[in-house]
């Protein structure tokens, strides 16, 4: 089981070493790891420490997700500026 309380998106990069990852239930939260087991286990801390940032700064919390997903997909491609 995993065990987080957000929502989380891993997206594969160009570079094989590293993913990124986010979540879609958390504004602010980003962070990369070299490989998808890395991500997981630095998401679950790394939303914990967010959480107590957001309350140390007096900032609204989301509630918890109650069926929170990860989804693996690759990068999102950027659209250049015109």
């Amino acid at each position: 089981m995993i065990d987080l309380r957000y929502s989380l998106i891993i997206e594969a990069t160009d570079d094989p070493a590293f993913f990124g990852f986010y979540s879609p239930d958390l504004d602010g939260f980003t962070g990369i790891g070299h490989s998808i087991e890395d991500c997981l286990y630095q998401a679950r801390w790394g939303m914990q420490e967010h959480v107590e940032v957001l309350k140390e700064r007096g900032l609204s919390i989301p509630p918890a997700n109650p069926n929170p997903t990860v989804v693996i997909q690759n990068q999102q491609p950027t659209t250049a500026a015109r």
